[in-house]
């Protein structure tokens, strides 16, 4: 009897957050064809002549161009520019400086192959997925084109002397790291000159960078952090995406993209057997682990940290995100109106969660207790810095101005009070915040992080 009723709790529970997460992305979806609509008629309706002046630039002052693009990475489920119409994954937040790009990364591919694809977004050519990696992962080896034209590349000049800024949020953020060994390890193919300095900065919003419980709540098995349960949140979101990318309607996927195009899944590809077959879990990126998720899990982080540095040449940054607080020494949410309703059941579940004691934990020391203060998909502890399974050098601050004069090779972290979505899609939700953050972010970017010489700003005298 007792069994029966926690098979049905279960069930309740996955029917809850499924209709949950499925309203949330409509309205995700239709909020952004609302407002295409809204501003193709406003177009068509007042579309008047304006005159344009043009101004000549002082030629003894900075361009635009001079500058280090800043870029902002999305995270699992994102979208960049070109996407979703005219919504913005970051809320706006890339008109609050003339040198932002939004790249549109694979939005379940795994970390290693979104790294690769933010390589030749930025510096142009093929993406090149690897010959090892391609096999082993059973896809193509080569993905879209950048170049002149419909998808160009954005900084062909990227080098050691044209370094860049990172923003990366959740997922986003570790791809970051990725992307920055893999030019230290010179794994890009006709490119031998990369390093990491290629890297100026890598800021954080909410980064992933030590995993999360929440992907054993979702369906992963603890036992091993690459394999899903039979029944879950997980397979159900599996299901939709392999009979999403298989009708390949190119509306649709001109619209959204989950980014598994060198998968062929296909029809035209794969067809009606591939579908059986990869429905089946037998074929596609879950019958080999290369997607997002088993690089969330805590054992999935530990194998990729393992490979990734830290260098003392890069300015790091993060901020880590919470939603619960302690009364009576038990962790609980920290409010119901300043946490999204798709989220709050999540944070009281990560909150209340416990490792397994029938497997083996996931790292020697493991305790519940550090990984219950959480944002809804993210531990705090994951958030602040890399601490798996070495620990990076790392240094607390409560204001932003406490790290300056900032020195390289070092996290510096703060801890926000905030859900994983705050500072993301509804700029109007954070209000103030949202704009504070920004602002500081881009303003360390351009005031006080330098290797050479301070930057010249358009407009500013040097």
């Amino acid at each position: 009897m007792i069994r029966w009723w926690i098979s049905s709790f279960q069930l309740a529970e996955l029917f809850i957050s499924s209709v949950v997460h499925l309203l949330y992305g409509f309205y995700v979806y239709s909020t952004a064809v609302a407002a295409d609509l809204s501003q193709a008629l406003s177009e068509c309706v007042f579309k008047s002549n304006v005159s344009l002046e043009v101004k000549k630039q002082d030629p003894s002052k900075s361009t635009v161009d001079d500058l280090p693009p800043i870029v902002l990475v999305h995270g699992i489920f994102g979208f960049g520019k070109g996407k979703f119409g005219s919504f913005s994954y970051f809320g706006g937040a890339e008109k609050k400086d003339e040198r932002v790009l939004v790249p549109d990364l694979g939005s379940l591919t795994s970390i290693y192959d979104r790294a690769r694809e933010l390589f030749y977004y930025l510096k142009g050519g093929r993406v090149d997925y690897g010959e090892q990696h391609s096999k082993t992962c059973g896809h193509s080896r080569f993905g879209r084109i950048y170049e002149q034209g419909k998808l160009k590349w954005h900084y062909p000049q990227w080098d050691e002397d044209h370094p860049i800024h990172f923003v990366g949020h959740s997922a986003g953020a570790q791809v970051v790291r990725v992307l920055q060994q893999m030019l230290a390890d010179k794994a890009f193919e006709g490119y031998e000159n990369t390093s990491e300095n290629w890297v100026l900065s890598i800021t954080a919003l909410s980064g992933a960078f030590n995993g999360t419980t929440r992907t054993y709540l979702d369906g992963m098995l603890p036992e091993d952090g690459q394999n899903m349960k039979p029944l879950c949140l997980l397979q159900l979101c599996r299901l939709g995406v392999i009979i999403y990318d298989w009708l390949d309607i190119p509306l649709l996927k001109a619209y959204y993209n989950f980014g598994f195009d060198h998968f062929n899944l296909s029809w035209r590809k794969a067809g009606l057997w591939g579908l059986v077959d990869c429905l089946l879990g037998n074929a596609g990126p879950w019958a080999t682990g290369d997607w997002i998720l088993p690089d969330l899990t805590i054992q999935g982080s530990i194998k990729l940290n393992s490979n990734l540095q830290t260098f003392p040449n890069t300015f790091y940054f993060s901020y880590a995100t919470k939603r619960t607080r302690k009364i009576l020494g038990v962790t609980v949410p920290s409010g119901i109106l300043g946490i999204h309703p798709m989220l709050f059941m999540r944070v009281l579940q990560m909150s209340l969660y416990r490792y397994p004691t029938d497997v083996p934990p996931p790292y020697k020391g493991y305790r519940d207790k550090d990984w219950q203060d959480n944002d809804g998909a993210l531990n705090t502890i994951s958030m602040t810095h890399p601490r798996l399974p070495i620990e990076h050098p790392s240094c607390s601050i409560v204001n932003d101005s406490d790290c300056q004069p900032l020195q390289p090779g070092i996290w510096y972290y703060k801890i926000v009070e905030a859900d994983h979505i705050f500072f993301i899609l509804n700029r109007e939700r954070a209000g103030v915040q949202f704009d504070l953050m920004y602002d500081n972010i881009f303003e360390r970017c351009r005031k006080h992080i330098f290797r050479k010489t301070s930057q010249t700003l358009p407009n500013e005298a040097p």
